[in-house]
């Protein structure tokens, strides 16, 4: 159904994942620039139960189905990873805009296949890191970068948290499941925004009953000279901080990633040190993924581009594939090549 250049965009949702009920439903519902309209689901119960829930007009017993709706125009996919690029495609085929949950995948290949489905099927394809959305991840990077704390010499982050339930699709190995994918993705991204693109990277990951890493710890080596650590885990307390060293002063910010979910655990802050002197930046209230969905939303209407496109999840997918394979060689270190 064609629709005007001012007019909301109408997005599905697949599938009723935790995350499209927790964070995108309350986002949506709030953007003038987007509107909700069906959601679908392999369980018809489930799909109908949602909609009821969140006061969808429509719900469907297959994802089939939702691609086949001609009233929606883009489509917010938060599968299990394994079938990010799977579903991505079917999508793009069906004539719909996409927004894919993180990662889109741990293959740079299948990332270069998803955008040139795109490009040939004329529609706009988003990886939703939903942090990079926020006013407090620009203004980080720009005190970060601004030369304020010098050259960035050395960066480390962490996130984990202790995941509930031993029958979480996370713990699945066919699913793409485990620490890496699940959280370290995010640390990942944060530490190339700030440093650059790695050249080489080495991983180790602690394994679970089930196959998938549980902790993973990773080390990033950047064209500048600068140095990267993370470290994530899905067995681990809750944890979220990033710390960059520069040659003149260092930035620390706390729940950098996740904090409108942790409103209980002690309050986010950026703090920017130079010699003696330290100052807290003021942070905005601001929903991530209510900027993500008005981006993505403009952009599809042509008022805007896409935050995030091509480039960035090829080159996300590139240090995801390189930590693999090294931890699968015992840390010894990968090229990152895209």
């Amino acid at each position: 159904m064609p629709q005007s250049a001012g007019a909301p965009v109408r997005w599905g949702l697949l599938p009723t994942s935790g995350i499209a009920g927790r964070a995108f439903m309350p986002a949506v519902t709030r953007s003038k620039e987007a509107v909700a309209c069906a959601v679908a689901s392999r369980d018809d119960a489930k799909a109908a139960e949602f909609a009821r829930v969140h006061g969808l007009a429509r719900s469907y017993g297959s994802y089939e189905a939702l691609l086949a709706d001609p009233d929606i125009e883009a489509v917010y996919i938060s599968l299990p990873n394994g079938l990010h690029t799977e579903w991505v495609l079917k999508a793009l085929a069906a004539g719909k805009h996409v927004l894919c949950e993180k990662p889109m995948a741990a293959d740079p290949a299948q990332v270069r296949e998803a955008f040139e489905a795109a490009d040939r099927a004329k529609r706009l394809l988003m990886e939703a890191f939903m942090y990079r959305h926020h006013p407090d991840t620009a203004q980080l990077v720009q005190h970060a970068t601004s030369g304020e704390i010098g050259e960035i010499s050395h960066l480390r982050a962490a996130l984990s948290f202790t995941m509930p339930g031993a029958q979480n699709i996370r713990l699945r190995p066919e699913l793409e499941g485990g620490a890496l994918m699940d959280v370290g993705c995010y640390a990942i991204s944060l530490l190339r925004i700030l440093a650059g693109e790695p050249t080489s990277a080495s991983g180790l990951a602690h394994v679970g009953a089930t196959g998938v890493d549980l902790r993973f710890a990773g080390f990033l080596r950047f064209k500048s000279g600068a140095s990267g650590f993370f470290d994530c885990g899905l067995d681990l307390p809750s944890r979220s901080f990033l710390e960059v060293v520069g040659t003149r002063g260092t930035l620390r910010a706390d729940w950098p990633f996740f904090r409108p979910f942790f409103p209980h655990l002690d309050p986010p802050m950026i703090e920017v040190r130079v010699g003696l002197e330290s100052r807290r930046l003021t942070l905005v209230d601001d929903n991530p993924y209510l900027a993500q969905i008005k981006n993505f939303s403009r952009a599809i209407r042509g008022h805007e581009k896409p935050l995030l496109g091509r480039d960035d999840a090829l080159a996300q997918a590139s240090v995801v594939n390189a930590l693999r394979r090294s931890a699968a060689e015992q840390g010894a270190w990968q090229a990152v090549s895209v």
